[in-house]
């Protein structure tokens, strides 16, 4: 699993990687629409594991970026099978990304899922990918509408209303998910 673009590779997440995820997902800003954010780099080591596992079980997993000209993972992006239940969906694809702020607003969340979209339409030979975002996270749900995602409605997750998005892969190959 790797996947290469004009500005970024996406690769499976490596042991190395925890300090450049604890810088992420340490920080109150990148996490203010998700969990609390980690106060031990033990924490993101423990994530990165999670992942691991998820590729070796599941076959995908969210993918490090890492941006080819500073060679910096800067976040992570991809598919993760949906094991427990969401909106009541399970064993589905669903689309997610999480970026250190200082790569935020250069177009990297676009790429990265854009290549990660077609990855998951074109090798895995999906029908529909979901996503969701928290309803208040206007930057999320304004790149997954871009990307030709339809929001199908709101659900509750742990508290949070969150807006539910799916992809077919017909509409994403129509050119509707084109930049």
């Amino acid at each position: 699993m790797k996947i290469e673009t004009k500005r970024l590779i996406l690769r499976k997440l490596e042991d190395n990687d925890a300090e450049r995820m604890f810088l992420m997902d340490s920080n109150p800003e990148v996490m203010k629409y998700l969990e609390t954010p980690v106060t031990l780099v033990e924490q993101s080591q423990n994530g990165i594991r999670m992942i691991q596992k998820q590729y070796v079980e599941n076959g995908v997993g969210r993918l490090a970026v890492v941006e080819k000209e500073s060679g910096l993972m800067i976040g992570w992006c991809g598919l993760k099978l949906l094991k427990k239940p969401i909106n009541g969906h399970v064993e589905t694809l669903d689309l997610g990304y999480r970026f250190i702020p200082e790569f935020w607003g250069k177009g990297y969340a676009w790429e990265a899922a854009v290549a990660t979209l077609e990855y998951g339409f074109n090798d895995l030979n999906a029908e529909t990918i979901y996503a969701y975002a928290d309803a208040g996270n206007a930057g999320s749900n304004y790149i997954l509408t871009k990307l030709g995602f339809e929001n199908t409605g709101e659900f509750e997750d742990e508290g949070v209303m969150c807006f539910w998005y799916k992809l077919k892969r017909e509409k994403y190959i129509s050119g509707n998910a084109k930049d």
